[in-house]
């Protein structure tokens, strides 16, 4: 398969780090020297659904298709205002399409995730257009109250229209059951024959256990693909890695002995915004003009599982 289309979605409230520093013990120069975030988007008036209807309709713009030639859709979310129906039926719906769907909750990496799905339908020959949608409000896990986890967060969504080639050259996906290390439990409807206790907890994040993970993964990954495809760190035009914190990703480019300037960065603009880190970043390269036909992308995110994922592919 090949990427034939992106765009992406931002809610309207912006939320600065001076902002943040009204809520909790915190400051501007505190986020920014152990994060590199300055601002990031927050869902206020909008809902989840608003912001993937919109990344969509972008990625489908910049495809030149309509809703109605897709195939399939792929939605990456944690959470959103639905429980049920899944977030991709009612986006079908919005957009205009008619094919089937389904959600995904790969964490951090479902966009990675999400293309592996993919190109397992194209190689059997099931479909010919995809949309591929990450849409994620980790604002509405996490307490305002924590300062070592609301900084690092924001809302969004990116997206990506697929359509048959073979510019996908490897993808790696890694799963391991340590889910202490970050997680949120939410309490379910009560029932009358329910007899364990109530369990609501926000987001924990064990952060010195997640960065040494990310480091670990993203290396790894990275590396067992460049030896698949017999490529080298050097061969690679950009590396496009999950924005969850700018030392992971400047540790990365530290390790593989390259130029931060072929690790581009929006972290600073809007946090960590989950599966939507990926596709955002991309659209963002993609309309400013800095992905050229046959350079060769290195993707990698992290996340909540703990799971990992990468790919290659030619632009």
């Amino acid at each position: 398969m090949k990427i034939i289309g992106t765009g992406c979605s931002h809610p309207s409230k912006v939320v600065t780090n001076d902002m943040l520093s009204d809520l909790v013990d915190t400051s501007n120069e505190w986020i920014m020297t152990r994060t590199g975030i300055s601002e990031r988007r927050v869902i206020s008036s909008e809902m989840m659904l608003d912001l993937a209807v919109e990344a969509a309709r972008n990625a489908l713009d910049d495809a030149g298709i309509s809703a109605s030639e897709l195939d399939f859709i792929i939605v990456a979310n944690v959470v959103n205002e639905y429980v049920t129906p899944a977030l991709s039926c009612i986006l079908q719906g919005a957009i205009g399409a008619t094919c089937p769907c389904v959600d995904l909750n790969g964490a951090c990496v479902g966009f990675i995730y999400g293309l592996d799905m993919a190109e397992a339908y194209y190689k059997a020959g099931k479909v010919k257009k995809v949309l591929v949608v990450c849409a994620e409000q980790p604002s509405r896990m996490l307490s305002w109250q924590d300062r070592s986890v609301c900084v690092l967060f924001g809302d969004g969504a990116g997206a990506a229209v697929l359509a048959e080639g073979d510019n996908i050259k490897a993808t790696r996906l890694t799963a391991s059951s340590n889910y202490d290390k970050l997680y949120q439990m939410h309490e379910l409807q009560p029932s009358p024959f329910n007899t364990k206790p109530s369990t609501d907890l926000p987001l924990v994040m064990r952060g010195q256990d997640v960065f040494k993970f990310a480091s670990k993964a993203s290396y790894a990954d990275l590396s067992a693909l460049l030896k698949e495809t017999g490529k080298t760190a050097d061969d690679v035009s950009l590396f496009l890695l999950h924005q969850a914190n700018i030392r992971i990703i400047e540790n990365i480019a530290h390790i593989f002995n390259q130029d931060k300037a072929k690790f581009p960065t929006n972290i600073q603009k809007y946090g960590n915004t989950s599966s939507a880190s990926l596709p955002i970043l991309l659209d963002e390269l993609n309309r400013e003009g800095k992905l050229h036909h046959g350079d060769l992308l290195a993707l990698s995110a992290f996340g909540a599982g703990l799971v990992s994922g990468a790919c290659l592919l030619e632009w």
